[in-house]
Parts: C-alpha cells; sequence; structure tokens
C-alpha cells in the first residue's frame, strides 16, 4: 500500500512495506477532511466511523470510532504532527506526519512504528487512489 505526502520540495510516494519513497509527478488530491468542533485542531481524517485529528497537544492525536461522538488520546511518544489519513479499505490502518517522519499503525491507533524514510518537511498524507 502506498501513501502520497506534500511536502515543501513537493509530492512523494511512499511504500509502506519496503519504504520506498519515488517523486510523484501529479497534484495532490486530499480527501475532503472531517470538520470537527475540537480545540487546537491541526489536521483531520476520517473513514467510515473512524476519525483520527491531530491536535496541537500531547499527546498529539485523538481517535474516534463512532464518527467524533467519543474520542481517545493516542500517539504518546510521537511528535507533533502536521497531517494523518486513514486508509479507506481498512480503517485501523492509520499515517501519521510530523515535521519530516511518518508514523504508521496497523490497528487503529494503539501501537505506532516509524517509517525509516526522512522527508522534506510534510504538509499533508493521503492514501494513494483514496
Amino acid at each position: 500500500m502506498k501513501v502520497l505526502i506534500s511536502t515543501v520540495a513537493g509530492v512523494f510516494s511512499v511504500d509502506l512495506e519496503t519504504d520506498d519513497v519515488e517523486p510523484w509527478g501529479g497534484e495532490l488530491e486530499l480527501p475532503p477532511a472531517p470538520v470537527l468542533n475540537l480545540p487546537r485542531l491541526v489536521a483531520a481524517a476520517a473513514a467510515g466511523a473512524t476519525v483520527a485529528a491531530v491536535v496541537a497537544a500531547k499527546p498529539p492525536l485523538l481517535i474516534s470510532y463512532d464518527a467524533g461522538s467519543t474520542w481517545r488520546e493516542s500517539g504518546r511518544g510521537l511528535p507533533a504532527g502536521r497531517a494523518v489519513a486513514i486508509s479507506p479499505d481498512e480503517p485501523d490502518l492509520i499515517v501519521y506526519g510530523a515535521r519530516n517522519r511518518l508514523f504508521l499503525s496497523r490497528n487503529g491507533g494503539v501501537f505506532w512504528s516509524s517509517l525509516a524514510v526522512e522527508l522534506p518537511e510534510i504538509l499533508a498524507v493521503t492514501f494513494a487512489g483514496s
């Protein structure tokens, strides 16, 4: 599975299995962000009833599995965030973008791992084909 990342140096494609990075020739089309009434909101993404919100707080991520009715904190230990994306096909697959790094959760934000790749300053992230 691939994600597309908009950075200050252009758009890149990153393969989540191999960490391979390639320049992306097209424009980044982001899915519409959910409208959330959360304080200190930086970015948000939704897929079905799963919603992820990057906030300017510690921990930097809030996750909802009921379309925003209730929230739980996630991402303890993650750096401040800039972007988030949820796979439309697998809502437990979440990519979190910090300043120059991507973090991946395969279990709905319970555990996170850092991808080896370091990128220019990240502006936005989305799943390829979403």
